[in-house]
């Protein structure tokens, strides 16, 4: 393997790891309003 398929691999492996981190790991948003619906925090 020569240098630049080095790197198309490497660049090929973020772009993937971006997508899945993108798509496929949602996470549960934290709820902001923890203190009630009115209140000082705003």
């Amino acid at each position: 393997m020569n240098f630049q398929q080095i790197l198309v691999y490497i660049t090929l492996a973020i772009a993937i790891g971006f997508l899945v981190k993108k798509f496929l790991w949602k996470k549960k948003p934290k709820k902001s309003n923890s203190c009630g619906d009115d209140c000082a925090c705003h």
